[in-house]
This record gives C-alpha cells, structure tokens and sequence, in this order.
C-alpha cells in the first residue's frame, strides 16, 4: 500500500514541482475533454465502434491501455477474475471488451451507474448476493462479470490479498486477467483517497500506462470448493504478475488502516509485511524512527519493567523496534547492561528486582514473577523463566 503520493527522493520532488504547472494545465484541459467522453460513452450504444472513439479519447487524457493478445480473451466465459490496483480498473477493462461489474457495498444511484458500475443493489448476506450473480449469469446474451476478489485496492508491487471465495461460486469456469498501472512521479493510488481525488490526479499526470494481460481460462476441478478454487487462480494471478500470493484479507487491511490513524504517521517501508503484531514500533508496511515514537514505546516498557533505567530501554528499543522483543530481552538478559549506570548491578539483579516489584503490585493469585527457589538443572531453571514471562504478560495485559 502506499501512503504517500509526493515523491520522497529529492530529484524527483523537485521535477516534480518544475512540472507542477504543466500538469495544472493539463488537469484543466483533460477535465474538459473528460466531460465529452462521458458524454460520448451516455450517447453511443455499446459496441467495438464506441470502444475504439473512447479509448482513442482517454489517451489523449493520458490514460493508454495495452493488451498482451486480444486473441487470448474467451467469449464463451462469463467470468473475468481480476486483480485490484486502482479505483478505475473497472473502465480499463471496458475500453477492451464489454462487461459488467457489480457495485456490490453501495445503494444504486447515479453516481454508481456515471462511474460505469452495474446497479446491483445491496443485499443482506453474501449467499444471496451469489445467487444473484449466477442467475444473471444463466441468462441468454448476458455480458460477462468482472469480479475484484481481493474486494480492496493495492500497489500492485508486493503481493495480493487473500481472494474471497464467493466470486468463484457464481461459475465454474473463469478466466484470470492480470492488470498492472504505471505513471511517472506518484503512485497509482493512495490509500483512503476518493476516487474523485484520484481522477484529478490522473488528470494531472502526464501519462498513466494500463497493462491488461490475459491468462487462460481456469475451470474448478473435482471436489474442489470455492475457497480452493480461488487460491489456485490467486497463485496463477501473483506468478503472471511477479508478486506474492499472501494470506492478508481485506478485514486484515481495514484493521492496519484503523491503527495507522491512531497513532502518530511513519514511514512507509514497502519490504515489510502487511501484517501487525501488538505493541509494535513497525505495523505493516511502516516503520518509525521519531523520537515521539520511542518515547511511547519506552513508557510502555518501563511499565512493566518500572526499575529498569530508561536508558537501556530505549537503547534496546533501537535495535529491535518491537516493544514484546525488547522486554523478553531485558528478562532473559539479552542486554548487556554496563556496570557504570547501574552502580555495578548486574542484569540478574535488575530482572530479579523488576519481577518482584510486579509480584508485590499484582492481586492476581495467578501471578507467579519469581520462583520459590534456584533450580538446581538447566531444564528447571529455563521452565521457571518461562512460566515469570507468561505470568508477567499477563499482568500486562490486565
């Protein structure tokens, strides 16, 4: 995902702000043009003529759409299974061949039906919503759906999230279309942008380059359910498009963008995952090296660990950007700790100080941070270390 839409390299920022004007102009001219090819695409019928006059259209709105062999496209499928880049990839397609895409989260109205979406209307539960497709589907001359089982955009640069299995219960026999977007200067698509915001920004690039690629078409084997089904076009999707085929749903995404406004803006670092563990410096794609950042987190840890210096915490901290890994640290005495701030004190004595400052607050019974006595093996030692760690994360968690 990206978060950010000015370029961050210095070069590039500043080509970026000597063209500003440029692109001002162009967004003004291309709004113009923009509003005759709506009209154009209200006006004419649906057909190869209207699609070329479109298509020609866009381009000189800088929007260019390339296709690998049009020759490789099955007029006899019914459903096309596409990855999800930007707000517009239902369009792209379009300006290729006729289909329909179903706007499955929002009530009809006009702003639906301008945006080139199917009225489908908002139903209660997905089975229903299947039903729905396959009986459009069974009907004689119907136009074939094109379906985003991801059901939310990415960058299109890392990987795909996990498809939702519905898609591939409408048919048995889809065919994938692999689509990525390039332009110069910012990125396809920003996250939680509105696709108006989006449009203007198209408007304002010099080019954006749309590269539709179709696969074969795959049919469900025997005994295969839908959610198998799915992973298997999902795989072939992310080999034809030099990505990974992750596990990360779309709830998975909801919820790092939720996170991500409640805490401070950090850097994107796109070789991360999507995923996010508890306490941690790093969520998803993002890392932080404010100070702000490591003051939190540092109040965090001397919570639990109160006589351990700030210092030292901060300084594991550093090396570990994860608040759980620089705590089991400081317990297992990972940290070598220098005797001149701490007046000689060894990592034993202060892990054994900290755990039994937690024992004296704790009410819980169950909280059990130091061990009625040594052990006398390795095996008796490590088991008691473990059971002060569980027994101090769950103090923590109370």
């Amino acid at each position: 995902m990206y978060f950010f839409r000015l370029p961050k390299d210095g070069l590039f920022l500043l080509l970026f702000l000597l063209y500003a004007p440029v692109g001002l102009c162009l967004m003004l001219l291309r709004l113009f043009i923009g509003v005759h090819v709506f009209l154009v695409s209200c006006a004419l019928p649906d057909s190869l003529v209207k699609r070329f006059i479109v298509r020609v259209m866009c381009s000189v709105m800088g929007m260019f759409v390339k296709q690998n062999d049009p020759r490789l496209r099955d007029k006899n499928v019914k459903v096309y299974i596409c990855n999800h880049v930007t707000q517009f990839d239902h369009n792209v397609i379009n300006l290729l061949t006729s289909c329909n895409t179903p706007m499955l989260d929002v009530s009809p109205g006009f702003v639906c039906w301008a945006r080139g979406f199917m009225e489908f209307g908002l139903t209660s539960s997905r089975s229903e919503r299947t039903e729905s497709l396959k009986q459009y589907c069974s009907m004689e001359g119907s136009l074939p759906l094109l379906l985003f089982p991801e059901e939310e955009t990415t960058n299109g640069k890392t990987g795909l999230l996990k498809f939702s299995s519905w898609p591939f219960s409408v048919s048995d026999s889809v065919q994938p279309v692999a689509l990525s977007v390039k332009r110069p200067f910012i990125p396809a698509n920003v996250e939680e942008s509105s696709w108006m915001l989006e449009l203007l920004w198209t408007f304002f690039i010099p080019f954006t380059v749309y590269q539709v690629r179709w696969l074969p078409t795959v049919s469900r084997q025997d005994g295969d359910s839908s959610q198998e089904f799915g992973n298997k076009v999902q795989e072939l999707l992310a080999m034809e498009l030099g990505v990974v085929s992750t596990q990360i749903t779309r709830a998975d995404k909801a919820e790092h963008l939720k996170r991500k406004r409640h805490i401070a803006p950090r850097t994107i670092n796109s070789n991360q995952s999507l995923g996010a563990r508890p306490r941690t410096i790093s969520l998803g794609f993002m890392a932080s090296n404010s100070m702000e950042d490591m003051r939190i987190s540092g109040m965090q840890v001397k919570e639990v660990l109160p006589h351990v210096p700030l210092s030292v915490i901060k300084r594991d901290l550093v090396q570990t950007n994860c608040v759980d890994t620089t705590i089991t640290n400081l317990l297992e005495g990972a940290e070598e700790i220098n005797s001149s701030s701490f007046g000689g004190s060894s990592v034993a004595a202060i892990r054994t100080s900290s755990l039994n400052a937690i024992g004296a607050t704790a009410s819980a019974p169950a909280l059990k941070p130091a061990a009625e006595s040594f052990g006398k093996s390795t095996a008796d030692r490590h088991m008691s270390l473990q059971d002060r760690k569980e027994a101090l994360y769950e103090y923590a968690r109370r």
